[in-house]
């Protein structure tokens, strides 16, 4: 039976549990990368040129280390979900970059809701060409969303109790594949809970109430995610502490979005640009500095 390789970056910390219970339910074998390490990203930059964010040299990565470990890659292709919701254009081209620098078998979708191309057709797509029949198809996507949905119900309303908490409260603002990925920004996240600080997630909140609110930081920014983020900062502030800014150098929607944030809001604020040469101990300095300036309590 064919195995299904499945890269843990970008796409994966928006869909894996979904992608997970839809192949589960399937019954077809898959592998997932191991966490980031330096090893991965290091086979990444070896393919990628220069002009790559570190994101996306860390998913080429983790599809090199895939290549000859599986029989498909899954790799989709993730445009827009209407009303000037646009991603990033690497999201858009990621599925031609694979393409034309590995020799794999590719596994894709397409979500792009101008032309109607959903999540739904888009699993259905990928089953059949696993040689699943129309009914086990219509039966492993009802079980995976509707497991999914409740998850991002649940995650919806622990971020929104966290904000009731009696700690310092910061929200962190950057995308999953940052944010929790092992190399880039999980030694961060560890760094805060070690100092007693309650973690509020710009993604973890229900991104048709952020959304919108990103109009008051900017009337004009089209890119989705970048959207749900700094209408997490509108939504909260008036309950954290202080921002901290994830992002991977040199990402186009980020260095514009995060900068109009920076501009406006009226709270204390860390920029956290990671790059290939960044190492933990610099991050350390400037957390430290951050806490202490916001009146956090630092562990020895």
């Amino acid at each position: 039976m064919n195995r299904v390789g499945i890269p843990r970056s970008l796409f994966y910390y928006y869909y894996k549990d979904l992608w997970i219970d839809f192949f589960d339910s399937l019954n077809i074998p898959y592998i997932i990368s191991p966490n980031t390490n330096k090893n991965i990203m290091s086979r990444g930059e070896t393919v990628a040129n220069d002009e790559m964010c570190l994101s996306l040299k860390n998913y080429l990565g983790h599809i090199d280390y895939l290549k000859d470990k599986c029989d498909y890659i899954l790799v989709p292709r993730i445009r827009n979900f209407k009303n000037n919701n646009q991603t990033c254009t690497n999201f858009w081209a990621i599925y031609d970059i694979v393409k034309n620098l590995f020799n794999v078998n590719i596994l894709n979708y397409n979500i792009d809701l101008e032309k109607k191309q959903t999540l739904k057709k888009g699993l259905f797509k990928i089953g059949k060409e696993l040689n699943k029949n129309n009914h086990q198809i219509k039966k492993a996507y009802k079980y995976a969303i509707t497991k999914e949905k409740k998850r991002i119900k649940q995650n919806h309303i622990i971020n929104q109790n966290k904000l009731k908490s009696k700690k310092k409260k910061i929200l962190i603002v950057g995308h999953p594949y940052n944010l929790y990925d092992e190399l880039i920004g999980k030694d961060i996240i560890k760094y805060l809970i070690k100092n007693n600080i309650e973690i509020i997630y710009s993604d973890k909140f229900d991104s048709k109430i952020t959304n919108p609110l990103s109009k008051k930081i900017s009337k004009d920014l089209y890119f989705k995610y970048s959207k749900d983020n700094l209408g997490a900062i509108a939504y909260s502030e008036k309950d954290i502490n202080g921002v901290i800014f994830i992002s991977s150098f040199p990402c186009a929607p980020d260095s514009l979005a995060n900068e109009l944030a920076m501009r406006k809001i009226k709270l204390p604020y860390l920029n956290l640009v990671i790059d290939n040469n960044s190492s933990f101990t610099g991050l350390e300095t400037r957390l430290e500095s951050f806490l202490d300036m916001i009146g956090g309590k630092l562990n020895d």
